[in-house]
């Protein structure tokens, strides 16, 4: 609690995309600051109805927004008519709730209630995920308060917004924390269970190549396997198929509500990796196989990957790299000798960060306060001077365990 007093004047602001890995951050976030006193407000767009069961007692809006992706001037004109309409509303919701902060995850739809933000003059913090600043946050950094990070030095962060970044890590939800001590058992002689999963939609990617590469591999192996793996609804039954041909053990479904406790029981995780991804499996401390989402405009999932497998915590595989024939020699290499995968555990370990929802807490609480002249956090000290001397960048000193 870091001895500053739980009540502020007026409730925590939550602005977060749509989507899980937005939200996820988010709903940790929410989680910490009840348990310290505080009321949440979550504003987001329209997709809420999904995810509102995540915010329990929190009071929850809904605003327009749109990306800049439509087709030719209309689509641009359209998406701007939108975001300033769900500006206007962000400004007559934060009118009534009084917020003490605003805390904003990234995506679109974080814009107009940003925004709004700035033009009320309200304490604002961003939070990056990423290991590349996302658009909107990149945006609307020189104006805002703080700027929360998982990684010390994301990319397209200005010189002159330095001085704002602290170096938090990415919160990760309490379900995810209840698994952060239960130790990675390695495979032995018994059965390896592994985790097969693509993002909250899953991925198609993965329903194609994970069952050809496993029907590949030696009987002998096979028939080890315990598989978990989500799938899109239209592809259940074409990859049950596949793996009952080649007399697999698997439990498939759309969407695991227990997904931590999955990936903690999990000798080996085949995934995409988003900031969640990559940071729950670094909490938890499982070895994966990394395959980025590809032609990301960014290319924000393949840094993410890149500083668990540069940590020797996972393979990274690129998705034109990423055959039947690739998987099914690697996999055979990792479980032909069960010490690489308990290294990959440890060193996933390594890079957790399980207090990083009490470090963002304790920066809301301080920018909520004004309390801006605060330090930065050790890890961001270092990285300032690194890059003073011209050596900064995703190799400058990192918190651990933090």
């Amino acid at each position: 609690m870091s001895g500053i007093s739980p009540v502020l004047a007026g409730p925590v602001m939550i602005a977060a995309g749509g989507t899980g890995g937005h939200l996820f951050p988010g709903q940790a976030l929410a989680q910490e600051l009840k348990r310290r006193g505080h009321s949440i407000v979550l504003i987001t767009d329209e997709r809420v109805q999904h995810f509102d069961r995540l915010f329990p007692g929190a009071d929850i809006f809904s605003v327009p927004s749109a990306t800049f992706s439509g087709p030719g001037l209309a689509g641009i004109l359209s998406a701007v008519a939108k975001i300033v309409s769900g500006t206007s509303q962000s400004l007559a919701v934060m009118g009534r709730a009084k917020p003490s902060v605003v805390v904003g995850f990234g995506g679109y739809p974080t814009m107009p209630p940003m925004l709004a933000a700035i033009l009320r003059r309200i304490p604002t913090i961003v939070h990056e995920q990423n290991a590349v600043l996302g658009r909107v946050n990149k945006a609307v950094a020189p104006f805002v308060h703080a700027i929360a990070s998982t990684f010390p030095a994301p990319k397209y962060l200005k010189p002159r917004a330095l001085p704002k970044l602290h170096v938090t890590g990415n919160p990760v939800r309490d379900a995810v924390l209840a698994q952060a001590n239960v130790p990675f058992e390695g495979i032995g002689s018994g059965p390896i269970r592994l985790l097969v999963f693509g993002g909250s939609q899953g991925a198609r990617v993965m329903s194609d190549i994970v069952p050809d590469a496993l029907t590949a591999l030696p009987a002998e192996l096979r028939a080890r396997f315990d598989v978990t793996q989500q799938c899109r609804g239209e592809d259940l039954g074409r990859v049950r198929q596949a793996y009952a041909n080649a007399d697999i053990s698997a439990k498939l479904s759309a969407f695991f509500d227990d997904m931590p406790k999955v990936i903690a029981r999990s000798h080996l995780v085949i995934g995409r990796a988003g900031a969640s991804t990559v940071s729950e499996l670094a909490v938890i401390g499982r070895p994966s196989i990394l395959v980025p989402l590809p032609h990301s405009l960014d290319q924000d999932q393949k840094a993410n990957a890149e500083i668990l497998s540069n940590a020797g915590a996972s393979i990274m595989m690129e998705q034109d790299g990423f055959t039947p024939e690739r998987l099914a020699e690697t996999l055979s290499s990792l479980f032909s000798d069960g010490n690489k995968l308990s290294g990959m555990a440890a060193a996933a370990k390594a890079e957790g960060k399980p207090r990083a929802v009490q470090s963002l807490a304790d920066l809301v609480e301080r920018v909520a306060r004004k309390k801006t002249g605060s330090l930065p956090s050790p890890a961001t000290q270092q990285y300032l001077s690194a890059s003073q001397e011209g050596s900064g960048g995703m190799n400058a000193p990192r918190e651990k365990n933090q």
